[in-house]
């Protein structure tokens, strides 16, 4: 935990109420960016991503497996954190994890899908019921506020029914790891590491995930079936012909952390120990919504998540752009 005096932990809410958060940052406004990539020579691919002070390396390395029964079309990725106990001083002893638990879920909820439906369709039938309810016996303060939640009945209908195109379906393209149906695929083992914790841990880690897969090369394999269906087939690995993975529709995790009555982007320790709750969401470069996940013991309005959703695709593009920009210039520059 950070600890802060009173008089610090006013400066930092009255400084997100005015837009001018202590690092001179607006509310909707990322820190610097750096990515390297290649960092880990013997994973398939790698690197590292710095946002601020926060500093973080995914690795991925890819074995040949065994679809499952019930998706033998599909491949399998599994995504595990560690926390270095040099990161911040809640990761020293047992203490990261727990904390390194917790991002595993979210990053699969919001990478893999998962449970994240679920929550959204909570705040759906909230939402749907709160409308109901204003339109048989609207309070005053409801009544001058009807044409508002029109906008948002509209904005969240549109919303859901993109829900319903997406369900069911991973960021990460699964069918492109199958190598024979049901036979044989490629399991992705994507490790996170934090290395220097100043907030935002989620967000810089689904970013480093993303640019590690785009540095990832999975070996070309050639495969001889035999005359039997029931015989497992031969495979041979190339060790010199691989193919990129295609890292088009894989997100980025941008996280809406709500201070007093507003909500900032990319929060420092600091500004997340002065946090009700947070939103984060998987957001793909078409504005698709991947996931969703929830932190924080305060509740939240639906129409606040709606807007939070939508603050966070509209970010996720310029986050999305400079993320491309930097993976560019870091593979130029192996």
């Amino acid at each position: 935990m950070v600890g802060l005096s009173e008089g610090e932990k006013h400066f930092i809410r009255g400084g997100i109420a005015q837009d001018l958060r202590t690092d001179g940052r607006r509310r909707l406004q990322f820190r610097a960016i750096s990515v390297e990539t290649g960092v880990i020579p013997q994973a398939n691919g790698s690197a590292r991503v710095r946002l601020g002070a926060t500093e973080v390396i995914a690795t991925v390395k890819a074995e040949l497996g065994k679809p499952s029964i019930l998706h033998p079309d599909k491949g399998k990725v599994s995504i595990f954190v560690d926390c270095s106990p040099t990161a911040a001083p809640m990761f020293e002893g047992r203490g990261s994890e727990e904390f390194s638990a917790e991002l595993c879920v979210a990053l699969q909820r919001c990478l893999l899908g998962g449970k994240s439906g679920a929550v959204i369709k909570a705040v759906w039938r909230a939402k749907a019921l709160h409308t109901r309810l204003n339109a048989i016996a609207p309070l005053p303060h409801e009544k001058t506020k009807r044409r508002k939640e029109e906008g948002n009945r509209s904005q969240a209908k549109q919303w859901m029914e993109q829900r319903r195109c997406q369900r069911g379906g991973a960021a990460i393209d699964l069918s492109s790891l199958i190598v024979v149906d049901g036979k044989v695929c490629w399991d992705l083992y994507i490790d996170g590491l934090v290395v220097s914790s100043d907030g935002n841990l989620l967000d810089a880690l689904a970013a480093a995930i993303k640019v590690a897969l785009s540095d990832t090369g999975i070996p070309k394999v050639n495969v001889s079936l035999s005359a039997t269906t029931d015989e497992e087939p031969e495979v041979n690995v190339s060790d010199e012909e691989f193919l990129q993975f295609d890292t088009s529709s894989v997100p980025v995790i941008v996280t809406l952390t709500k201070v007093g009555k507003h909500y900032i982007v990319d929060a420092t320790s600091e500004e997340e120990s002065q946090m009700s709750s947070a939103v984060s969401v998987s957001v793909n470069r078409h504005g698709q919504i991947r996931g969703l996940t929830k932190r924080g013991g305060a509740g939240l309005d639906p129409s606040v998540i709606f807007d939070m959703i939508s603050v966070a695709k509209h970010v996720s593009r310029q986050f999305i752009s400079v993320l491309d920009s930097e993976i560019l210039a870091a593979e130029a520059a192996e």
